[in-house]
């Protein structure tokens, strides 16, 4: 039995088959539609989710399966005190796999120790966001054709955004990635990835100004300024508007930028760039189902 509690969790090797199962997938849904028929998947969610809660439902729901869980913590017993250790312990007797999403770092991998059925990470805290991580990698092989000899630029926060630091991280296994890493001072990306680039040998800057790089750059990962992951307010008010992607910075751009986004956004991407076809943000939410569906057979070791 295997848990996915990190990107690296997967060695390049294996991430590359995963990749071909969600691409497989994509062209031939049929296939898979009665694949985990008769199986569950629990979706146990201590933090608000659209995206990634209901992507995982949707692939369990593709591939012929059910789903039981809950969508916040307040609907669970964790808000009677229960650990996610015993919570984890019970959910094994309901269901086959357990996508799980929690405040705290670390929450993943204790109910992973927990455990009699796969655990999946779907975020914990600012620390890992791995599915997110495997869909910006499917997103971006599907549409550049590859995850080496590229240069992109991650925007934002960078120092709370869990999917940043997965994303870096799962990057530096590929040849010759570039990392542009454009922040406020207060938000940079910290120190630990700093020192896993350095150690992977590849070249970064870092900036604090977009229009400056953006036309240096093949991809574009734009994140929002998350105000749940401040202590202060006043610092949140002053620095969520540092960074805003609009279409007179688009003009700066190659031609064929691709700019991706976890979501959700705020108003860090400009409406008017929703219509520019380099914009594939919404696309990465489809590739979301995909490469949870891809993941779901991985780990259930089911043949198709």
């Amino acid at each position: 039995m295997r848990h996915l509690i990190s990107p690296l969790d997967f060695t390049v090797e294996e991430l590359d088959r995963l990749l071909d199962l969600a691409a497989d997938i994509e062209k031939n849904p049929k296939k898979y539609q009665e694949a985990c028929k008769g199986k569950k998947i629990a979706t146990l969610f201590y933090e608000p989710s659209t995206r990634t809660r209901l992507s995982f439902e949707a692939a369990m729901i593709n591939l012929g399966g059910q789903v039981l869980g809950f969508s916040e913590a307040s609907s669970s017993s964790a808000a009677k005190g229960e650990s996610v250790a015993d919570t984890i312990r019970i959910i094994s007797c309901y269901a086959d796999i357990c996508a799980m999403r929690h405040p705290k770092e670390g929450a993943a991998l204790v109910a992973a120790n927990n455990s009699s059925i796969p655990v999946i990470n779907a975020g914990d805290g600012g620390h890992q966001h791995p599915t997110q991580t495997l869909t910006d990698l499917l997103t971006i092989r599907s549409l550049k054709g590859r995850l080496d000899n590229i240069t992109i630029g991650l925007c934002g926060d960078l120092k709370f955004g869990r999917t940043v630091h997965s994303l870096i991280n799962a990057l530096l296994r590929y040849d010759n990635v570039k990392f542009v890493l454009i922040s406020p001072t207060e938000l940079r990306v910290p120190e630990y990835i700093i020192e896993n680039i350095n150690a992977a040998g590849a070249e970064y800057v870092e900036v604090t100004k977009l229009e400056d790089v953006i036309g240096e750059l093949d991809l574009l990962y734009m994140t929002r300024v998350q105000r749940e992951r401040f202590f202060n307010e006043e610092d949140y008010i002053r620095l969520k508007d540092s960074f805003i992607l609009d279409k007179k910075k688009m003009t700066l751009a190659k031609d064929d930028m691709l700019v991706l986004h976890p979501l959700p956004r705020v108003n860090e991407i400009s409406v008017e760039v929703d219509k520019d076809p380099r914009a594939v943000y919404f696309k990465q939410g489809q590739y979301g189902v995909y490469v949870r569906m891809a993941l779901i057979l991985t780990l259930l070791e089911v043949e198709v």
